[in-house]
């Protein structure tokens, strides 16, 4: 009896460390994939807003801007050309959100437009040779050439310009729009945050879903007054901005004189953890009118965290520098 009452008590302890033991790896993982996600997600955000107005050898210094803000769902090339100095283009809260916004957006939520160019040429090593239907950017660099640059797609649009011996081809580069915004997914009952992208394929935009657990976007924007390339003011919709004695402070300038992003990213995990409520207020920076965003309590059982970046968006910055 004695040694069946010691073994019981053996097993019921070796029970309890193992519970604890499985309920603290899962906690881990929840916790690690709530990090991993977050870290991601401002990664992919600011790489790509990094080399926002990327168009190769084109200069877009030199080009117009748009009369008005131009639409993000656009399939039409011309209006690609016009839109090809506004690098980045947000829409504050999502208001208006643009028109080819899949139902399954978040509403109230940052939405962020990405304009570029691919950093490699159709063909080399590191890029997929020309595709028919996909959208292209060809430069010219020929002196006699009138036309300077043509935005088409393969198949459609012709891509004649030369390189500076006027004889050779000019590269090619795809042409980049994303449109990113949040959405979710509903598994296994449960509701899952997730951070989304339209991509410019050509005749159309497709959904891509990129990472889970994306609960809350914030960007301000560094916009550049004296034409340094150096942020003066930061604001998270830059479509109303102005300042005192700004006469130039309309949507379409203040968007091209965009150099920086501070993003604010709110990850959250995608399962519950057993025992925990969420009772945290969390700031995203600020909103439009200069006041803390902030988001909470939750009161749910998900473990969140804030992941903030300052991303510099190096080609419009770098056009304004002064050599």
């Amino acid at each position: 009896m004695v040694s069946l009452t010691i073994g019981l008590m053996l097993l019921t302890t070796l029970i309890g460390v193992f519970t604890t033991a499985s309920a603290a790896r899962g906690e881990l993982e929840r916790v690690s994939r709530q990090t991993e996600n977050g870290r991601y997600a401002v990664e992919l955000l600011s790489d790509d807003l990094r080399v926002a107005g990327y168009y190769g050898e084109v200069n877009v210094g030199a080009l117009p801007l748009p009369a008005a803000l131009p639409d993000p769902c656009s399939t039409d090339p011309a209006q690609w050309a016009g839109a090809m100095p506004l690098h980045v283009q947000g829409y504050d809260a999502g208001v208006p959100a643009p028109a080819c916004l899949p139902a399954s957006a978040r509403p109230n939520t940052d939405i962020v437009v990405v304009r570029r160019a691919r950093t490699c040429a159709a063909g080399s090593p590191a890029c997929e040779p020309p595709t028919a239907g996909r959208p292209y950017l060809q430069a010219s660099l020929c002196s006699t050439e009138m036309t300077s640059y043509v935005v088409g797609l393969m198949g459609a649009a012709a891509f004649p310009l030369t390189r500076k011996d006027c004889a050779t081809l000019s590269a090619l580069r795809e042409y980049v729009v994303h449109v990113y915004f949040l959405g979710t997914e509903t598994r296994a009952g449960r509701t899952i945050p997730l951070l989304k992208r339209l991509e410019l394929t050509g005749p159309s935009l497709i959904e891509v879903s990129l990472v889970e657990g994306i609960e809350e976007i914030n960007i301000e924007y560094g916009m550049d007054h004296d034409g340094n390339g150096q942020p003066d003011a930061y604001t998270a919709d830059p479509t109303s901005y102005t300042y005192p004695g700004c006469t130039t402070c309309t949507p379409t300038n203040n968007w091209a004189n965009v150099v920086t992003a501070q993003l604010y990213v709110l990850a959250r995990a995608t399962d519950p953890s057993p025992g925990h409520t969420d009772t945290k207020t969390y700031t995203l920076g600020r909103n439009a009118a200069g006041n803390a965003y902030t988001v909470g309590p939750m009161n749910d059982g998900y473990r969140r965290h804030v992941y903030p970046a300052l991303v510099r968006i190096v080609n419009p910055a770098g056009r304004k520098e002064a050599p």
